[in-house]
């Protein structure tokens, strides 16, 4: 058994092509929006944001639509008023990916219930043969010796039985074939723990970000779900500090001050 450290990583995010978004600008009369924006220090996924919700009212500069007289000159401000007037479709355009390691598959089974806005891919224990059992223990869980005891004596047993069925089965002896070692694979991951540490990559657009980062920093939240959302939630404060300005962390809860956007 080896005990393990769930973690975060971000992969991508959205990178604009100002050249080809200036094309469209030029057309239109949005070039001094363009002008005003491409050299800032907002990030990329933000301009992305504003440019879809400017070019719904065609709101660039005021006389550009006869019906808009004024128009709001400053990014976060505008975004703002995005998150706070519920216009959850704008968020839909920017997408953000991370790596998702020593996760459980308890994880990852409640993560997947979000597929809305969302993509998924997860290590298949059809094809990955476990040669050892990762886990990774809660703090008060590891502060209580006894439990700690019991839990890696039948961690260890599972990760013996993991060994024994691989020799078995005979699946590192020369000329096994793979569609063998796939089927005895697939049968071996039957043993495995749902609290086994696995990865996925994980894609969601700030929409269903901003849902899911609520619903699964509740308290009443799994543990291990509420600090891996801890985490993506700080990352996206620093990728998109406007549209998650109006949340308050309070004991690791993600509280919204505009709620269904």
């Amino acid at each position: 058994m080896r005990q393990v450290e769930p973690s975060v990583e971000l992969l991508a995010k959205p990178n604009i092509d100002w050249e080809a978004m200036r094309t469209y600008l030029d057309e239109v009369g949005g070039t001094s929006w363009a002008d005003r924006v491409e050299d800032a220090e907002s990030p990329d996924a933000e301009d992305l944001l504003e440019f879809s919700g400017r070019m719904c009212y065609r709101s660039w500069e005021p006389g550009l639509n006869p019906n808009v007289s004024r128009v709001r000159t400053d990014s976060a401000q505008y975004l703002g008023n995005v998150v706070k007037s519920q216009h959850g479709s704008v968020l839909e355009h920017a997408n953000f990916t991370f790596v998702l390691h020593n996760v459980s598959r308890v994880l990852t089974h409640e993560l997947i219930r979000h597929r809305a806005g969302s993509a998924f891919s997860q290590e298949s224990l059809r094809y990955v043969r476990l040669t050892d059992i990762p886990f990774w223990f809660p703090e008060w869980a590891r502060e209580d010796p006894e439990l700690m005891e019991r839990s890696l004596k039948v961690l260890d047993t599972l990760e013996e039985h993991q060994q024994w069925m691989a020799e078995h089965f005979e699946l590192d002896e020369e000329g096994t074939k793979f569609s063998h070692k796939k089927h005895m694979t697939s049968f071996m991951r039957r043993f495995a723990p749902e609290g086994l540490a696995t990865g996925i990559v994980y894609t969601a657009n700030l929409r269903s970000l901003r849902h899911v980062i609520e619903m699964r920093t509740a308290k009443g939240a799994e543990e291990e779900i509420r600090l891996i959302f801890n985490k993506i939630g700080e990352a996206m404060r620093e990728e998109a500090p406007a549209v998650f300005a109006d949340y308050e962390v309070v004991d690791g809860e993600w509280i919204p001050g505009t709620r269904k956007a």
